[in-house]
């Protein structure tokens, strides 16, 4: 279960900081007696150390005459080797920092959509994490980036749909309306390869074809047939995740989708149908969730929770 906090909309007192850094956008959300602000940045780069982004988006955040007793961040692509909360405390010490709160956001994510309960939870943005959380287990499932993982995300959505349109071009796949679409910023369709290799903003750029495949999805078949695969891919990993910590056969085991992906109707319904195809008492739920709420309650969660020994904690 989650701790209890004080001040006003369940800040620690004193005031926190909530980050959700992500490879597309940073967010970050300051609450404190007075209220609560969120704003947000460009996303943090996973082929740079990330301890140093972190510090100094803290650094930033609380240059800006606020006070924070606590921070709490949720982080795409952290592993066990740099979740040093101890690193942060000590560069956010100076601005009155107490306690940090490290977490991969597959934790966050969990924590915002479900907190303790049991279940498994998939966020998919740029790129896609899901986490399952049993009576004493927990199981990450893909969550491998953009080039080995991420089945589902937006990225995996952009990728498939510049596939689509150079198959198009080639005359080895069927028409499609995304085309037109690429070809507005490629109107050289054979040049899009170079200028995308040699762009260092490729991932957010490819994922951003995520919205036009998710637009057509309803009335061009090439895009209608990307998004039921993202959905069958997503609801492979929830239900993956689910058997791994023995709540596949529970009652109605819980599952929620959130993030940017699932904004499309055609890929929550497609993910929503290949889970109940697989577990059919399933409680699917979409979008009912925002990561920094789970960056915010890492503070509060019980040592005696199957995430703690996820959490990397430094200070008091």
């Amino acid at each position: 279960m989650l701790r209890g906090t004080d001040g006003a909309g369940g800040a620690p007192a004193g005031g926190s900081l909530a980050i959700d850094a992500g490879q597309s956008g940073i967010k970050v959300r300051h609450a404190d007696a007075a209220g609560a602000s969120e704003w947000a940045g460009p996303g943090i780069r996973t082929d740079l150390p990330l301890l140093p982004q972190l510090a100094r988006v803290i650094e930033q955040a609380l240059e800006q005459d606020r006070a924070a007793t606590t921070v709490g961040l949720g982080v795409s692509g952290l592993t066990d080797d740099v979740a040093d909360a101890g690193y942060l405390l000590a560069a956010a010490s100076a601005f009155g920092v107490r306690s940090v709160h490290l977490a991969h956001d597959s934790i966050t994510a969990y924590l915002g959509a479900l907190g303790d309960e049991r279940g498994a939870v998939v966020a998919s943005g740029t790129g896609v994490v899901t986490l399952a959380v049993g009576a004493s287990e927990v199981a990450r499932v893909d969550g491998w980036g953009y080039l080995i993982g991420d089945a589902g995300s937006g990225y995996w959505l952009g990728r498939a749909a510049l596939d689509a349109v150079m198959r198009a071009h080639d005359g080895r796949g069927a028409p499609t309306a995304l085309t037109a679409i690429v070809a507005a910023d490629f109107p050289d369709l054979e040049r899009a390869y170079i200028d995308l290799q040699s762009d260092p903003e490729r991932v957010g750029r490819i994922a951003a074809y995520a919205r036009p495949v998710a637009d057509l999805a309803e009335t061009d078949a090439v895009a209608g047939a990307i998004v039921e695969a993202a959905g069958r891919e997503l609801a492979a990993s929830v239900v993956a995740g689910l058997r791994r910590v023995g709540e596949a056969d529970a009652a109605a085991p819980r599952v929620r989708a959130i993030g940017g992906v699932f904004g499309g109707t055609a890929l929550a319904r497609a993910f929503t149908a290949a889970v109940l195809e697989q577990v059919p008492t399933a409680d699917v739920r979409i979008g009912e969730a925002h990561p920094l709420d789970g960056a915010a309650a890492l503070a509060g969660v019980a040592p005696t929770s199957a995430l703690a020994a996820r959490i990397a904690t430094a200070g008091r």
